[in-house]
Order: C-alpha cells, then sequence, then structure tokens
C-alpha cells in the first residue's frame, strides 16, 4: 500500500471509529506531554445527584472504552457502583488537544482486574491493601503502619489482589474532540451514538 492510500484508509477509520481518533491524538500526546499523558478528569454524581470530579490514570483503552482501575470502596467506587454513567476529560496542553468522553460504566471482569494488578509494583500492591481510600486518615503515621502491617503480613511473598480493588471500563455514548484555534475559533468535533451498537454520528460544534 502505497503513503496515499494509507492515509486515505487511516483518514477513513479516523471518520467512523473515534477510538481510533483517540489512539492518533494519545500517540502526539505521549511523545509530547511531560507528565502522565494517561492521566484525566473524573466526573461521577453522588446519591443527591451532587458532580464529583477527580483527577485519574487510564490504564488501557480500546474499541469499547477506556479503563482505570481503583478501590471500589473510595468515593468513585461507591458512586460508579450506584450510578453506572461518568464522564472524563482529558487535557494535553502540550498540543493543545482535549478529548472528553460520556457513558456508561461497566464492571471489568476479574482476569482483567488481575491482570494489571500484578503488572504494578509490589509497593503499590501492599499500598492498595493500606489505604482505606477516600476515608478519614488520623495521621500519615497511621497509613504508614498499615503499610508496615501488610509489608510484614505479605512477606516476600505474592501480594494477591484485595477483593474490594478492581476496574471500570467507560463505554461511551459521546466522545468530543477539541484542538485549539487562534483567537479562540477552536475546532470542535463529537461523535455521538444512541446506545453501545448503534452507528456513530458526527458533528462539528462551534467554538
Amino acid at each position: 500500500m502505497n503513503d496515499q492510500s494509507s492515509a486515505l484508509k487511516n483518514r477513513d477509520q479516523t471518520a467512523t471509529n473515534p477510538m481510533k481518533m483517540f489512539a492518533d491524538w494519545l500517540k502526539q500526546a505521549e511523545s509530547k506531554e511531560p507528565n502522565d499523558p494517561t492521566a484525566m478528569s473524573l466526573a461521577t454524581v453522588d446519591k443527591n445527584g451532587l458532580p464529583n470530579c477527580r483527577m485519574v490514570l487510564m490504564r488501557r483503552y480500546d474499541d469499547t472504552g477506556i479503563v482505570f482501575f481503583t478501590n471500589f470502596e473510595s468515593q468513585k467506587g461507591e458512586e460508579l457502583l450506584a450510578n453506572a454513567k461518568a464522564a472524563a476529560c482529558f487535557h494535553w496542553k502540550s498540543i493543545r488537544k482535549s478529548v472528553r468522553f460520556r457513558g456508561f460504566v461497566e464492571q471489568v471482569s476479574d482476569a482483567e482486574a488481575d491482570d494489571y494488578f500484578y503488572s504494578r509494583a509490589r509497593g503499590s500492591r501492599i499500598g492498595a491493601w493500606a489505604s482505606k481510600q477516600s476515608r478519614p486518615l488520623e495521621d500519615r503515621l497511621a497509613l504508614e503502619k498499615q503499610v508496615a502491617k501488610y509489608a510484614a503480613k505479605f512477606g516476600v511473598g505474592k501480594v494477591p489482589r484485595p477483593p474490594y480493588w478492581s476496574g471500570f471500563r467507560i463505554k461511551p455514548l459521546s466522545i468530543e474532540f477539541w484542538s485549539d484555534g487562534k483567537f479562540r475559533l477552536h475546532d470542535r468535533l463529537r461523535f455521538d451514538r444512541d446506545s453501545l451498537t448503534s452507528a456513530w454520528t458526527t458533528e462539528r460544534l462551534y467554538p
């Protein structure tokens, strides 16, 4: 395949598959962003409908969506288990682009959670046991004692995945691509679909 044919094929894939476009933009960000190009803001709502937003790291993605991992007993974990919808936003200042996701959320499989958990550094695996995420902490020493407790408990053996630690996949119904423009005349391209099995439609938005 010549360069022109390859470029046309890539453009056609991007036009019908926003995750392909996301992969292209992420690749650009990975070469330019000085720190954590996979960082994204994650928005959820509590039982009263009040939004919460925090930064997390996307760890995996494919055509079905984007994946992050967390303690299910944390604030975000409890909110997502109660209301399986979320929004996320990547902002790459180095390339002056951002991408927004909105959609449904599902738990990843135990196999996928295990695969990622055992790829983490040993200290991070111990930390997953030691941290009662989102709950009050009397002082830093209390956390350090918990770390020491679980480090001693597991010794040099395998650190298992806690039963409350796993991952979520955001399966988008909407993905918007934003690119900086002169005089604040930014470029906005949004992909939408009515359901997870529907075809994507696209439209450009005023900045």
